[in-house]
C-alpha cells in the first residue's frame, strides 16, 4: 500500500480554523487526521503542500515512524509548532488507514486497551456574561449535561499581576462555579501563563478552599525554573506542556520535577506515537497525562486512542458540547459524553472511529479567527 496524496480541508470558526487532512492510499483506504491553528493555517497549508510533494506522496502508511522521521529532519530545519503540527495530521491519519486495514482500533495497534473509559472534563462553557450569576447558572447546565469536572480561566485580562479588585472578582466567580458543582466534581484552574511566580503563589493560595484538582499554566511556560518555584510553594498540582511541540523538549520538565500533570496536545506533538512515547517516559516520572485537546472530533478521537493504552491517563479535555456546537456534523461518529457517567467509551471501531463529512465541512470555510487573550471579554468570544 503506497500514498498517492494528501487533501485539506479547512473548517473555520470565530477563534481557531481546524484542518483536517486525508490521506490517500492506492488500494482505496483513506484516513484522517486534524490540527487546529490561531492564526497560522495558511502557513500550515503550505508546509504540507511541500511535505506532499517531498515526503508524503508515495509513502508507506504503515511505516509511521519513518514518515514522521523525514518529515521532521530530511530538510535539515528545527521542527517548530507549524511542522510538528502538519505531522501531527498525516500521521494520525497513517494510524487510522493501518487500522482500517487490520479491522481493528488504533489503540489495539499501541498495546491494548488498559481502561474502557475514558473520564472527560468541560471547557468552552463559560462563554457567558462574566458575573458570579451567569457562572453559576452555565456551571449548573454543565453537570446537568452528564460532566464531572469542568476547567474555568477566572481571572480576566491579568497579565503578571492581578490587583486585589480583580482578584477577589475571580475568587467570586470560583466560589460560584464550585457552589454550583459541588464538592466531588473536579474544577481545573486555567491560568493561561499569564502571571509572575509571586502572583500564581498567592491565587493559589487564595483559590485553595476551592479545591481545584490542578493550576494550568501559572507563569509563562519558557522559564522552567520559575515554574518550579511555584510548584515548591503551593499545594495544588501543577499542570502545563500544551505550548511544547516535541516530546523531547519535555525532558528538563520532567527532570525539574515542576508538573504533576503534563498536557501534550495530539494535534501539535507529532501525533499519536509521539504522544504515546511522550506518556511513557512521564509514567517512569510519576507524571499523569492530560492532554490539551481545544480541536475538533477528529482530535478527539485521536486523544482517546491514546487514553484508551495509557496507564497513566489522567481525564480528556472536551470542547465541542459547547464551543462547536454548530460544526458537530462535520465528523461522523465524533464521540460523546455519556451523560451518566461523564466519560468517553472507549471504541471498538477500527482505526479511529469516525469519519470526516467533506460536505458538512464545506459549509463552515476558513475564518479570519482571532483569538487575543488581553482584549476585555475574550472569555465570552474565544473560549480556550
Amino acid at each position: 500500500m503506497r500514498i498517492t496524496g494528501i487533501s485539506t480541508h479547512v473548517v473555520g470558526t470565530p477563534w481557531r480554523n481546524l484542518t483536517y487532512v486525508l490521506v490517500h492510499t492506492d488500494e482505496g483506504l483513506t484516513g484522517v487526521g486534524e490540527t487546529r491553528m490561531l492564526g497560522r493555517t495558511d502557513a500550515l497549508l503550505g508546509y504540507l503542500r511541500e511535505a506532499e510533494t517531498n515526503h508524503i506522496a508515495g509513502s508507506d502508511p504503515f511505516a509511521v515512524e519513518e514518515l514522521v522521521r523525514r518529515m521532521k529532519y530530511a530538510d535539515y530545519g528545527r521542527a517548530g509548532e507549524i511542522v510538528m503540527s502538519g505531522i501531527a495530521a498525516v500521521e494520525t491519519a497513517c494510524w487510522d488507514i493501518k487500522g482500517k486495514a487490520l479491522g481493528v482500533p488504533v489503540w489495539q495497534l499501541l498495546g491494548g486497551k488498559v481502561t474502557d473509559r475514558v473520564k472527560a472534563y468541560a471547557n468552552g462553557w463559560y462563554t457567558t456574561e462574566r458575573t458570579p450569576a451567569a457562572y453559576h447558572r452555565a456551571a449548573k447546565e454543565v453537570v446537568a449535561r452528564g460532566y464531572r469536572a469542568l476547567k474555568i480561566d477566572p481571572f480576566g485580562t491579568g497579565h503578571l499581576e492581578l490587583d486585589a479588585e480583580r482578584s477577589r472578582y475571580a475568587v467570586s466567580l470560583i466560589e460560584a462555579v464550585r457552589d454550583a458543582i459541588g464538592p466531588d466534581a473536579e474544577l481545573m484552574l486555567e491560568m493561561h501563563g499569564r502571571f509572575s511566580p509571586s502572583t500564581a503563589v498567592r491565587l493559589a493560595r487564595e483559590l485553595a478552599p476551592f479545591a481545584p484538582a490542578w493550576l494550568e499554566e501559572p507563569v509563562p511556560p519558557e522559564n522552567l525554573k520559575a515554574l518550579a518555584k511555584v510548584a515548591a510553594k503551593v499545594e495544588v498540582p501543577i499542570a502545563t506542556g500544551e505550548r511544547i511541540h516535541d516530546r523531547i523538549e519535555f525532558r528538563e520538565l520532567f527532570e525539574s520535577q515542576a508538573a504533576d500533570i503534563i498536557q501534550p496536545d495530539v494535534g501539535h506533538i507529532g501525533g499519536i506515537l509521539e504522544a504515546r512515547k511522550l506518556a511513557a517516559t512521564a509514567e517512569t516520572h510519576y507524571t499523569l497525562v492530560a492532554p490539551h485537546n481545544v480541536g475538533g472530533s477528529v482530535l478527539t478521537a485521536a486523544s482517546l486512542q491514546l487514553a484508551a493504552c495509557t496507564p497513566n491517563f489522567k481525564i480528556l479535555e472536551h470542547f465541542n458540547d459547547f464551543a462547536d456546537a454548530e460544526i458537530k456534523k462535520v465528523v461522523r461518529g465524533a464521540p460523546r459524553v455519556d451523560p451518566e457517567t461523564g466519560c468517553f467509551a472507549v471504541s471498538h471501531a477500527p482505526g479511529l472511529g469516525v469519519e470526516l463529512d467533506v460536505d458538512a465541512a464545506a459549509e463552515f470555510p476558513q475564518r479570519r479567527a482571532r483569538f487575543d487573550l488581553w482584549a476585555e471579554g475574550w472569555e465570552r468570544r474565544s473560549p480556550r
